[in-house]
């Protein structure tokens, strides 16, 4: 489950996240155009702000996990399993880190 929710959030920082919901909208509009009022449209704004704001988090995150990399790598007593720490899921990193915290 947490694998899959985890995946569900990459995915929605996708291109195509949004034209799924420009899909919806679209034939929401089609099929009932009476009931796509002002909440209605809210709705598919409040969907397409959400996707703009994770795909932004994940843009930065992507960014700020490729210089941790590549400092790791110039780092010659870094360890390289470190490198790959962002392919676990949040709470195997929570517990490597409280791990971490207890050893110093």
């Amino acid at each position: 489950m947490r694998r899959a929710l985890t995946r569900l959030g990459v995915m929605t920082s996708k291109p195509w996240a949004f034209a799924i919901v420009a899909v919806y909208g679209g034939a929401w509009l089609w099929l009932e155009p009476q009931t796509l009022d002002w909440h209605g449209f809210a709705t598919l704004a409040t969907w397409l702000m959400t996707l703009v704001i994770q795909r932004a988090e994940h843009r930065d995150t992507q960014a700020v996990q490729a210089k941790l990399d590549e400092l790791l790598h110039a780092e010659h007593h870094a360890r390289n399993q470190l490198t790959r720490i962002d392919e676990r899921e949040p709470e195997e990193i929570e517990q490597m880190r409280a791990h971490e915290r207890r050893s110093d």
